[in-house]
């Protein structure tokens, strides 16, 4: 779907915020079509690439842990 997105769970290192910001941002991106919202979109948007970075980052600590 999105190929320009990495994959961010790595053998030798973690994922650092801004990767996975960086990856959230295309995802939303590439789900609403906008490659920059509108003021009325904005505050969605943004929401959205938060809570996605967010959730993103749990389940990279919850893969990472065994």
């Amino acid at each position: 779907m999105c190929r320009s997105i990495k994959t961010l769970r790595r053998r030798d290192e973690t994922a650092t915020d801004e990767e996975v910001r960086a990856a959230a941002l295309q995802f939303v991106r590439k789900i609403s079509g906008y490659r920059v919202p509108s003021r009325v979109n904005e505050t969605a948007f943004d929401g959205a690439v938060d809570e996605i970075a967010c959730v993103s980052q749990k389940l990279l600590a919850a893969l990472t842990q065994r």
